[in-house]
Protein backbone atom coordinates (compact mmCIF):
# COMPACT_ATOMS: atom_id res chain seq x y z
CA UNK A 1 0.00 0.00 0.00
CA UNK A 2 0.82 3.52 0.05
CA UNK A 3 0.50 6.06 2.85
CA UNK A 4 1.81 9.19 4.19
CA UNK A 5 5.06 8.31 4.39
CA UNK A 6 5.67 6.63 1.31
CA UNK A 7 4.71 2.79 -0.04
CA UNK A 8 4.71 0.15 2.91
CA UNK A 9 4.23 -3.47 3.53
CA UNK A 10 1.53 -4.37 5.81
CA UNK A 11 2.62 -7.17 8.44
CA UNK A 12 -0.19 -8.01 10.81
CA UNK A 13 -1.07 -4.99 12.76
CA UNK A 14 2.88 -3.29 11.60
CA UNK A 15 3.22 -1.30 8.62
CA UNK A 16 7.14 -1.28 7.69
CA UNK A 17 8.46 1.23 5.03
CA UNK A 18 9.47 0.11 1.21
CA UNK A 19 13.02 1.13 1.50
CA UNK A 20 13.85 4.46 -0.56
CA UNK A 21 15.74 3.20 -4.01
CA UNK A 22 13.45 0.13 -4.25
CA UNK A 23 10.19 0.17 -6.79
CA UNK A 24 7.13 -0.55 -5.15
CA UNK A 25 5.51 -2.10 -7.52
CA UNK A 26 8.25 -5.07 -8.19
CA UNK A 27 7.71 -6.40 -4.63
CA UNK A 28 6.40 -9.47 -4.44
CA UNK A 29 5.88 -12.09 -1.49
CA UNK A 30 10.03 -13.12 -1.94
CA UNK A 31 10.97 -9.52 -1.42
CA UNK A 32 7.85 -8.46 1.05
CA UNK A 33 9.36 -11.36 3.62
CA UNK A 34 13.15 -10.38 3.42
CA UNK A 35 11.70 -6.35 3.71
CA UNK A 36 9.62 -7.76 7.44
CA UNK A 37 13.26 -9.80 8.20
CA UNK A 38 15.24 -6.62 7.43
CA UNK A 39 12.86 -5.11 10.23
CA UNK A 40 13.10 -7.73 12.78
CA UNK A 41 16.84 -7.70 13.32
CA UNK A 42 16.71 -4.04 13.28
CA UNK A 43 14.16 -4.20 16.03
CA UNK A 44 16.20 -6.76 17.74
CA UNK A 45 17.62 -5.75 21.10
CA UNK A 46 21.42 -4.79 20.96
CA UNK A 47 22.49 -4.74 24.75
CA UNK A 48 20.50 -5.03 27.93
CA UNK A 49 20.49 -1.99 30.66
CA UNK A 50 19.57 -3.03 34.21
CA UNK A 51 17.95 -6.08 32.89
CA UNK A 52 15.70 -4.11 30.28
CA UNK A 53 16.73 -4.23 26.70
CA UNK A 54 18.02 -1.37 24.65
CA UNK A 55 17.62 -1.14 20.84
CA UNK A 56 19.17 0.87 18.33
CA UNK A 57 18.20 3.04 15.18
CA UNK A 58 18.26 6.27 13.30
CA UNK A 59 15.99 8.80 12.87
CA UNK A 60 15.59 12.23 11.62
CA UNK A 61 18.40 13.75 14.56
CA UNK A 62 20.59 10.62 13.87
CA UNK A 63 21.21 7.76 15.26
CA UNK A 64 20.23 6.90 18.35
CA UNK A 65 19.61 4.21 20.98
CA UNK A 66 16.28 3.35 22.81
CA UNK A 67 15.89 2.24 26.78
CA UNK A 68 12.68 1.99 28.37
CA UNK A 69 10.81 5.20 27.10
CA UNK A 70 14.26 6.78 26.82
CA UNK A 71 16.04 8.29 23.57
CA UNK A 72 19.75 9.00 23.52
CA UNK A 73 21.39 10.29 20.90
CA UNK A 74 24.72 8.44 19.92
CA UNK A 75 27.57 11.05 19.35
CA UNK A 76 29.58 10.68 16.29
CA UNK A 77 32.74 9.68 18.06
CA UNK A 78 31.44 6.02 19.15
CA UNK A 79 31.17 3.74 16.28
CA UNK A 80 27.10 2.91 15.93
CA UNK A 81 27.57 -0.11 14.08
CA UNK A 82 29.67 -1.59 17.31
CA UNK A 83 28.46 -0.36 19.97
CA UNK A 84 30.34 -1.77 23.24
CA UNK A 85 27.90 -2.32 26.61
CA UNK A 86 30.04 0.04 28.17
CA UNK A 87 29.34 2.56 25.32
CA UNK A 88 25.78 2.01 25.71
CA UNK A 89 25.84 2.20 29.49
CA UNK A 90 28.06 5.19 29.75
CA UNK A 91 25.16 6.85 27.04
CA UNK A 92 22.45 5.48 29.07
CA UNK A 93 24.04 6.84 32.68
CA UNK A 94 24.76 10.28 30.95
CA UNK A 95 21.51 10.75 29.95
CA UNK A 96 19.61 9.56 33.09
CA UNK A 97 21.85 11.79 35.03
CA UNK A 98 21.23 14.91 32.48
CA UNK A 99 17.59 14.38 33.04
CA UNK A 100 17.37 14.00 37.17
CA UNK A 101 19.68 17.18 37.30
CA UNK A 102 16.79 19.13 34.70
CA UNK A 103 14.51 20.61 37.24
CA UNK A 104 15.56 22.59 39.95
CA UNK A 105 11.72 23.47 41.25
CA UNK A 106 8.54 22.77 39.68
CA UNK A 107 5.02 23.39 40.34
CA UNK A 108 3.13 20.99 38.47
CA UNK A 109 -0.45 22.29 38.75
CA UNK A 110 0.35 25.36 37.53
CA UNK A 111 2.83 23.98 34.81
CA UNK A 112 5.36 26.23 35.67
CA UNK A 113 9.41 25.14 36.12
CA UNK A 114 12.09 26.67 37.19
CA UNK A 115 14.96 24.01 34.81
CA UNK A 116 18.34 24.20 33.56
CA UNK A 117 19.19 24.80 30.57
CA UNK A 118 21.83 24.99 28.16
CA UNK A 119 22.76 28.60 29.18
CA UNK A 120 21.69 28.53 32.74
CA UNK A 121 18.51 28.26 34.28
CA UNK A 122 14.86 29.25 33.11
CA UNK A 123 11.60 29.14 33.68
CA UNK A 124 8.98 27.52 31.64
CA UNK A 125 5.56 28.40 31.70
CA UNK A 126 3.18 26.16 29.68
CA UNK A 127 5.50 25.67 26.19
CA UNK A 128 6.81 29.42 27.05
CA UNK A 129 10.53 29.91 28.16
CA UNK A 130 11.63 33.04 29.93
CA UNK A 131 14.31 34.57 31.60
CA UNK A 132 15.27 34.69 35.09
CA UNK A 133 15.86 38.38 36.39
CA UNK A 134 19.32 39.08 37.90
CA UNK A 135 18.89 39.33 41.99
CA UNK A 136 18.97 42.75 44.07
CA UNK A 137 22.41 42.20 43.88
CA UNK A 138 22.43 42.15 40.18
CA UNK A 139 23.92 39.25 39.61
CA UNK A 140 22.67 35.97 38.70
CA UNK A 141 20.58 33.32 40.87
CA UNK A 142 22.58 30.44 42.08
CA UNK A 143 20.62 26.97 41.88
CA UNK A 144 20.41 27.04 45.66
CA UNK A 145 18.61 30.58 45.68
CA UNK A 146 16.24 29.42 42.81
CA UNK A 147 15.25 26.43 44.94
CA UNK A 148 14.12 28.54 47.48
CA UNK A 149 12.00 31.05 45.44
CA UNK A 150 8.44 31.11 45.94
CA UNK A 151 5.80 30.59 43.13
CA UNK A 152 4.41 34.45 43.77
CA UNK A 153 8.21 35.70 43.10
CA UNK A 154 8.06 33.43 39.62
CA UNK A 155 4.65 34.34 38.13
CA UNK A 156 5.45 38.27 39.11
CA UNK A 157 9.07 37.52 37.00
CA UNK A 158 6.99 35.61 34.33
CA UNK A 159 4.33 38.60 34.23
CA UNK A 160 6.84 40.92 34.07
CA UNK A 161 7.88 39.20 30.46
CA UNK A 162 4.80 38.99 29.18
CA UNK A 163 1.37 40.56 30.59
CA UNK A 164 -1.15 38.14 29.57
CA UNK A 165 0.62 35.09 30.66
CA UNK A 166 -2.12 35.11 33.28
CA UNK A 167 -5.25 36.60 31.98
CA UNK A 168 -8.41 34.47 31.95
CA UNK A 169 -8.96 33.97 28.08
CA UNK A 170 -12.23 35.25 26.99
CA UNK A 171 -14.48 33.00 25.11
CA UNK A 172 -15.90 34.10 21.79
CA UNK A 173 -18.73 36.20 22.37
CA UNK A 174 -21.77 34.23 20.29
CA UNK A 175 -23.07 36.22 17.60
CA UNK A 176 -26.48 36.56 16.98
CA UNK A 177 -28.39 35.14 14.02
CA UNK A 178 -30.20 38.41 12.22
CA UNK A 179 -33.71 37.67 11.26
CA UNK A 180 -34.15 36.70 8.14
CA UNK A 181 -36.23 38.89 5.71
CA UNK A 182 -38.68 37.84 3.59
CA UNK A 183 -37.29 37.60 -0.15
CA UNK A 184 -38.58 40.50 -2.08
CA UNK A 185 -41.15 39.28 -4.99
CA UNK A 186 -40.17 39.07 -8.60
CA UNK A 187 -42.45 41.07 -11.21
CA UNK A 188 -43.80 38.14 -13.50
CA UNK A 189 -41.67 38.37 -16.44
CA UNK A 190 -44.13 40.35 -19.44
CA UNK A 191 -44.89 38.11 -22.67
CA UNK A 192 -44.14 39.56 -25.82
Amino acid sequence: GVGRFGPYVKWGETFISIPKGEDPLSVNQQSAEEIINERKIADAPIATYKGEPVTKGTGRFGPFIKYQSIFVNVPKKYDFENLSQSDINELIDAKLEKEANRYIQQWEKEKISIENGRWGPFIKFGKGMFKIPKNKKDEKYTAEELKEISLDEVKKWITAQDKTAFAEKKKPAVKKVAAKKPAAKKSPAKKK
